[in-house]
């Protein structure tokens, strides 16, 4: 794999969108409305160094939002960027929703 070409900063961080299964474990076939529509699921894949308050002291992300971290997040707040031809998403902590757990 070859090392990405863009690092967030600040408070933000770089998910890459999942794309919604159509298939269930079982073989069922999962009837989705919206295609095109951007995925609400994503891996977070770099991380910046947080936000700042008021002060000017860094505050950390929340602990669990890291590298390789699968979330759910709002579906209009992210950026959409490209890097060779891949999407990405930016987006800032309180875009999360939640954290997927297997």
């Amino acid at each position: 794999m070859s090392k990405l070409k863009i690092k967030p900063i600040g408070e933000y961080l770089l998910v890459k969108p999942l794309e919604e299964e159509e298939k269930t474990a079982s073989g069922l076939i999962i009837q989705t409305s919206g295609k095109g529509e951007r995925p609400q699921k994503g891996e977070i894949i770099a991380v910046g160094t947080g936000r700042k308050d008021d002060n000017g002291k860094v505050i950390a992300f929340s602990e669990g939002l890291k590298e390789g971290t699968k979330v759910f997040f709002k579906k209009y707040s992210p950026e959409e960027v490209e890097v060779d031809g891949e999407k990405y998403l930016l987006m800032k902590e309180s875009d999360i929703l939640g954290v997927l757990e297997n």
